[in-house]
């Protein structure tokens, strides 16, 4: 019972931080946020505050803007990775097929192919291992 509800929530928790991970990489959710720190930065009466203040504001507000830059590059980094080694595990015939795509499986799909993968490279061991002798 607590198992079917740990695999639930970990279920639901992944599409929320794939929901997250895209939203934060949107170039309109940029846009939003850098209008939200201008409108923050002018309702502040930022030109009254004393210098240590603004330059506190001035940090958050390129720290927070950072937060969506490094998300979109991420997601581009990743998503051309993903694109290249699936190209490669499409082009080579014994490779398996079931690995392609793998950004999208839940964790307990990726631990299963973990587990196929290791068991596969003990078989290659035990049989290279049997070629030496």
């Amino acid at each position: 019972m607590a198992k079917n509800i740990y695999h639930h929530l970990e279920s639901r928790f992944d599409k929320l931080t794939s929901v997250a991970t895209t939203i934060l990489g949107n170039s309109i959710t940029f846009i939003l946020a850098l209008g939200a720190v201008i409108f923050w930065l002018t309702e502040k009466e930022f030109h009254k505050q004393d210098l240590h203040a603004c330059i506190g504001d001035i940090i958050l507000s390129v720290t927070f803007l950072s937060l969506f830059i490094i998300q979109k590059s991420f997601n581009r980094f990743s998503g051309s990775l993903h694109l290249k080694v699936n190209e490669l595990v499409a082009s080579h015939e014994p490779a398996s097929n079931a690995v392609i795509g793998a950004e999208r499986k839940t964790e307990d799909e990726i631990i299963e192919l973990t587990k196929e993968h290791e068991e596969l490279i003990e078989a290659l061991k035990k049989e290279r291992g049997g070629e030496k002798q």
